[in-house]
């Protein structure tokens, strides 16, 4: 028998959201099929270069806010 990992709960953009406990940003951009995208992102008002996005670990009530490039011409 496996032991299921327990949700946590982030603000997403203003909503609640769902996570697995243990989420990465670097996860949590791949379960929104954002990976790859131009995107920045604040962790609790703090932007967070993209080189650590694997290593931030998402905790219940994080207030994650991700923005996505958009290019005109």
């Amino acid at each position: 028998m496996s032991a299921q990992t327990p949700d946590i709960t982030i603000e997403l953009n203003g909503s609640s959201h769902a996570v697995a406990s243990g989420t990465s940003l670097a996860e949590l951009l791949d379960s929104l099929e954002l990976t790859g995208q131009r995107v920045a992102i604040e962790v609790n008002e703090t932007v967070i270069p993209r080189s650590e996005y694997p290593g931030i670990i998402l905790s219940h009530g994080d207030r994650v806010e991700i923005i996505r490039a958009i290019g005109g011409g």
